[in-house]
């Protein structure tokens, strides 16, 4: 297509159901009508995906959304100014658990099964068991530090009486080996995005104890990562791959194509979980693509995830959550792209996170948009210009702790 200063990308992701638009781009021609050739490699971790982004072994990628603002931050590694110009999907995640430990809590608190602060006091309870009678702690493995999987682990424990540095051992693995990890014993638990949880248990070696829409209806999770000066040397073809991107998201919304989705990321070269038990993680997980905004790089959305990385201490107390989403989360890109495809896009940044409960409407572009109840389960609403009155709220923190390596 005229004007791409660079038709040939490569960009990396991990096997996750969140790859969809990535998958779909692919496989239904989207990169191709864009102007754009298109490789995907597919990772085996995180660390990879960070490393060769950095490195520029891929031009983007799918990530983390905390991942990319400790990249900016120069915390976890180098400094790599990385921007978000697109956030991949909202939800998917899930916290499973050994049937052991699904039995130590339900006897503990027998709602914990079903109610994930009632989990959280009962895993309480079962970490002071554990200790009273000298055993090891309980182990959880989330999938990076800088990550929303990490951050669910850490506010779902605290919330429960749980200190996560103190009272239980936190462990990072590649989503792929969570199922594997929690079946042979290493972890008596873990968060990460579908369909992963799904596949421990149809294993049968753990049960979904809860979803992360349980804890926050419309939490964000991964995002397009590119380094800014990429970015900024390479506008239109930018361009181009967020509008390709759109438009796989909005395929990938859509109940009819579910199936195909479904099948499409059962493949080798995506996921390589069966179809089916990805196409239950799509029907039960909670996952958007574009609806509700899903796909907006909100900034209020980004101060939360560094509000959180300051609460445990992987950034300084006192630092700026605000201005670091500001520089890491593009929402005018992504309205350029969305205009440029007939989508709708929210007017504004920013938003109170969690002030929902029940179902509302923001001014979007082209017209109100639709947004379910975004209340978090601890009844908390983050404003992202008061970072730090958010932070004063909460009983356990760790803000003078080690920045993790």
């Amino acid at each position: 297509m005229s004007g791409i200063e660079q038709a040939d990308l490569r960009l990396g992701f991990i096997p996750l159901v969140d790859c969809a638009p990535l998958a779909a781009a692919a496989e239904l021609g989207l990169f191709a009508a864009e102007g754009l050739q298109v490789s995907l490699s597919r990772e085996p971790s995180w660390a990879n995906i960070r490393d060769k982004l950095q490195a520029g072994l891929v031009d983007a990628a799918h990530m983390l959304g905390p991942m990319a603002l400790a990249a900016a931050a120069g915390v976890g590694g180098p400094a790599a100014p990385v921007v978000a110009p697109l956030a991949l999907n909202s939800g998917g995640s899930a916290v499973a658990v050994s049937m052991s430990l699904a039995a130590g809590l339900g006897e503990a608190d027998p709602r914990a099964l079903s109610d994930p602060m009632a989990a959280a006091r009962a895993l309480g309870a079962v970490a002071a068991r554990r200790r009273a009678r000298g055993g090891p702690p309980l182990t959880f493995a989330a999938v990076f530090p800088f990550s929303m999987h990490a951050y669910e682990l850490r506010w779902w424990m605290a919330e429960g009486g749980v200190d996560p540095d103190r009272d239980v051992r936190l462990v990072f693995t590649p989503p792929p080996r969570m199922a594997a990890r929690l079946r042979s014993g290493e972890v008596d638990g873990f968060c990460a995005g579908a369909p992963w949880g799904e596949v421990a248990a149809a294993q049968g070696s753990g049960v979904v104890l809860f979803r992360g829409g349980e804890l926050w209806p419309t939490g964000p999770d991964k995002v397009l990562g590119v380094l800014r000066a990429w970015a900024e040397a390479r506008p239109r073809t930018l361009q181009a791959l967020l509008r390709a991107l759109i438009r796989a998201q909005l395929w990938a919304d859509a109940p009819e194509n579910r199936a195909a989705l479904a099948r499409l990321l059962a493949r080798p070269d995506y996921v390589g979980a069966p179809a089916s038990v990805i196409g239950e993680a799509l029907e039960r997980s909670g996952v958007s693509f574009h609806r509700a905004a899903a796909g907006f790089p909100w900034i209020s959305q980004g101060a939360w995830f560094a509000a959180q990385m300051a609460r445990w201490g992987q950034l300084p107390a006192g630092a700026d959550a605000q201005a670091l989403a500001r520089a890491v989360c593009r929402p005018g890109l992504f309205r350029s792209a969305a205009a440029a495809v007939g989508a709708s896009a929210p007017v504004r940044d920013s938003k109170p996170e969690g002030a929902h409960a029940s179902a509302w409407s923001l001014a979007g572009t082209l017209g109100d948009l639709p947004m379910p109840a975004d209340r978090m389960f601890d009844g908390r609403v983050f404003d992202p210009g008061q970072a730090a009155a958010y932070l004063d709220g909460f009983a356990i923190r760790r803000l003078a702790a080690p920045r993790p390596a």
